[in-house]
């Protein structure tokens, strides 16, 4: 019989006296001293659900559904909060709190009497969080994901959270929008609970959570408001209780055979930019060795095969109906992309799951052989001005192409001059200065915006054009940044530079004027400079911008320790702690 860790506190007689004070005072609010000494495993509800955190909220509900099945099963439930993540609401970014929330969960994961744990998930850093946190510590754990709000609709179309506010934002410059009607479009692309309805960060990675296999299957897809999300809840509670009897933990789940079916996964999808550095940061937490390369020589060569915006036409109740992670998980092991032998949270290997998977609605999941795109995942990159960057190919629309990327002489790359901001509110004030004279041969860079100079890692590499060009029918230019973009928009953007600027990588010695060539052949982004000037300017100017001053003892912490987003932008000290629950003997209280 499976050794449970909560008897370690609540019945434990050779220990009797600190047994008296561990089980008294959690009876006082109604559990009996029968239940906490049955022999029942304690199942922690991993809450990520508040007012802070509207994306997740329906988690307080969805919480009861859980208990019911954890009790069904022969459990007994206990829920505590996780630290809110909210991206839309969080100042300076949501970025910075998603190690803080790792950090508190592998705390009450480690120190208090829980054997298995339900993990709730969301909003884009609710999800690697709390995987970094299960990787860590290592106890039976299952991802609970909240599901995608219902598709939004505007003015007789699909309106996609955070889509309608890029394409928005651009209406807004033309003078074909006011204020109001910007704020009635963003409005009508958020119509229930749940998250965003576009495959951005939060549906990107609830989708990644399934791939990996620490979810039941259609779990990452079911929009919130559907009574299925319910029934899920009730399974994913019921399912935990077996996992503790079979020791089935996150190790044994997150294997690279999982981490590589996530990657091909997410590239299928048409996935998030943040997703890379989410995964491997569980990765790395999970003590498996994935890098970035990875995504480049397992995700790229996979097609695009759902059709979702921001890179294809629907949102996520269409893809949900069409079959979802499963259905494309199962065009990709048919086409033999896929490790079939990676064990799941449900005991069974991921190819046993997937044989009887029908093909998906081909409107919105599209054959393996018939694609959206091929090749159609991350490139990566490098050059003198960065060790790392990623762009996402499947949002380079035919416009972008023919403008940048169509030169019968030098395919696939393009030449542009440099117009440098350092972070957002450079850009915001200074875009439209005629005095840039920026125009479509122009790229765009953003600075100062990384894990260290925000502090966090922004969501600002998506930047539009100035105001004049845009009107002229011009809607991107070629954008490069240290910073990050929202998953919902559809830039193809260099981003996730590392080194930052604040770090030492090249973008900070890099000036408005300079000419920067972008090779996706070679997979390089250089600046046009002869290696001599390049070096003597790097040596003889102060780097640019400076880093701005830490606020709370959080961001000074945070940036003392913070690694960049090229491995993840973990706590690089905190990847050293692998299966902490098993390898640790927890000293007493009293």
């Amino acid at each position: 019989m499976t050794k449970l860790r909560s008897r370690e506190w609540f019945d434990n007689p050779e220990n009797p006296d600190m047994t008296a004070l561990y089980l008294e005072r959690y009876m006082n609010y109604g559990i009996t001293r029968e239940e906490l000494q049955s022999g029942k495993p304690i199942i922690g509800i991993a809450q990520t659900g508040s007012d802070l955190s509207p994306c997740n909220r329906h988690h307080i509900e969805l919480a009861q559904r859980v208990r019911d099945g954890i009790r069904d099963a022969g459990g007994i439930p206990i829920e505590f909060p996780v630290h809110p993540i909210q991206e839309t609401g969080r100042r300076p970014t949501a970025a910075i709190d998603r190690n803080l929330a790792f950090l508190g969960l592998v705390e009450i994961l480690h120190g208090y009497p829980i054997d298995g744990v339900v993990l709730t998930t969301g909003c884009d850093k609710t999800t690697p969080a709390c995987l970094m946190a299960a990787g860590t510590v290592d106890i039976p754990a299952i991802v609970l994901s909240g599901g995608p709000m219902l598709d939004g609709h505007w003015q007789g179309k699909l309106a996609g959270s955070g889509t309608i506010i890029w394409s928005s934002r651009k209406q807004l410059a033309t003078g074909e929008i006011d204020y109001q009607q910007f704020m009635d479009a963003a409005a009508a692309s958020a119509p229930s609970v749940g998250h965003c309805n576009t495959m951005g960060t939060a549906l990107s990675m609830n989708a990644v959570a399934e791939a990996l296999g620490m979810s039941l299957p259609y779990c990452g897809s079911i929009p919130a408001p559907y009574a299925a999300r319910g029934h899920m809840a009730y399974e994913t509670g019921r399912r935990i209780v077996d996992m503790v009897a079979e020791e089935l933990t996150p190790r044994k789940v997150m294997t690279r055979p999982a981490f590589l079916n996530a990657i091909r996964t997410a590239s299928a999808i048409g996935a998030s930019t943040n997703c890379p550095p989410h995964l491997i940061a569980i990765a790395r937490h999970a003590g498996v060795d994935l890098t970035l390369e990875d995504w480049q020589t397992y995700g790229h060569e996979i097609p695009l095969l759902v059709d979702c915006q921001p890179a294809g036409r629907f949102l996520g109740e269409a893809f949900h109906r069409a079959g979802a992670v499963p259905a494309v998980m199962a065009e990709l092991l048919r086409a033999g992309k896929l490790d079939g032998a990676a064990i799941t949270v449900t005991g069974k290997p991921i190819g046993d799951i997937l044989a009887s998977i029908p093909a998906g609605d081909p409107e919105v999941i599209r054959p393996y052989g018939d694609p959206l795109k091929e090749a159609a995942g991350f490139v990566v990159l490098s050059g003198n001005l960065f060790e790392s960057a990623l762009m996402k190919t499947s949002v380079i629309d035919p416009d972008f192409r023919a403008r940048y990327l169509s030169n019968p002489n030098d395919p696939e790359a393009f030449e542009a001059r440099a117009i440098v901001f350092d972070g957002p509110e450079d850009y915001h004030a200074r875009l439209n200065d005629p005095a840039l004279a920026i125009d479509e041969n122009c790229i765009l860079v953003i600075r100062g915006c990384g894990p260290i100079g925000y502090p966090g890692s922004a969501e600002v590499v998506n930047m539009q054009p100035p105001d004049a060009l845009i009107q002229r029918g011009i809607m991107a230019l070629p954008t490069l940044g240290d910073g990050r973009q929202s998953g919902t928009s559809g830039s193809p953007s260099i981003l996730n530079v590392s080194p930052e600027a604040a770090a030492g990588g090249g973008l900070a010695w890099l000036k408005t004027g300079d000419r920067i060539r972008v090779d996706l052949r070679t997979r390089t982004v250089d600046v046009l400079l002869p290696a001599d000037d390049w070096a003597a300017r790097k040596a003889n100017e102060p780097a640019q911008p400076a880093i701005p001053a830490s606020q709370t003892p959080w961001q000074e912490m945070y940036r003392k320790s913070v690694g960049q987003l090229q491995t993840g932008g973990c706590l690089d000290f905190a990847t050293a702690y692998h299966q902490v629950a098993a390898r640790s003997t927890l000293r007493h209280s009293h």
